[in-house]
């Protein structure tokens, strides 16, 4: 049982890993969706300890070169990896929630009217506000509303509730629910502060 010389295997740490970063990035140009910034570091040092375990299971009767062993093993453990972030995404989205989502129950209402909170954002931008800018800013962020959007507004501020502005407007709960996503959406909100 031969394995794999061991100056083999400093052509892969030479140079700070330079050899298994190329193949590494290779593989990755593969996958169906980019890698953020952030997972590069993650996958070279799977990357590394897949180079390090495939060293030491390697022989050379496997019939296949070490060049072609280390990057079919690379390609698994990637894949592998890959799968079990995708998992833990699925297993976490099965959890989320709205918050702008409308619960069915007595009354009609979203997550939102139940979470207390004191920040408001039109207090926050009464606080600072410079030289009267915070009527301005007001202005500007209703602009940006649609028609229906400023009524759902306006039949906020008066104090009713959603069952209320659905049947008023006379439109479905799930129509009231995109309308206050939009209307909370950083892009029209950011105009604010």
């Amino acid at each position: 049982m031969a394995g794999v010389d061991l100056a083999v295997l400093w052509l892969y740490c030479d140079n700070e890993m330079r050899l298994l970063k190329k193949i590494s990035k290779s593989i990755f140009s593969r996958f169906n969706e980019p890698l953020a910034k952030a997972d590069y570091d993650d996958f070279y040092s799977i990357a590394n300890l897949t180079l390090w375990r495939a060293y030491n299971s390697y022989n050379s009767d496997m019939g296949i070169s070490f060049e072609g062993f280390q990057y079919s093993c690379l390609q698994k453990k990637f894949k592998t990896e890959l799968t079990r972030r995708h998992r833990q995404k699925r297993i976490l989205n099965q959890f989320a929630i709205s918050l702008d989502g409308i619960m069915r129950n007595d009354e009609e209402c979203n997550l939102l009217d139940f979470l207390s909170s004191d920040f408001d954002t039109f207090e926050e931008v009464a606080k600072r506000q410079e030289g009267g800018q915070y009527q301005d800013k007001v202005q500007q962020y209703i602009s940006r509303l649609s028609n229906e959007q400023v009524n759902i507004l306006n039949l906020l501020i008066d104090g009713y509730k959603v069952n209320e502005i659905c049947r008023i407007l006379e439109i479905s709960e799930k129509r009231y629910a995109e309308n206050m996503q939009t209307m909370r959406s950083y892009e029209n909100v950011k105009i604010l502060f």
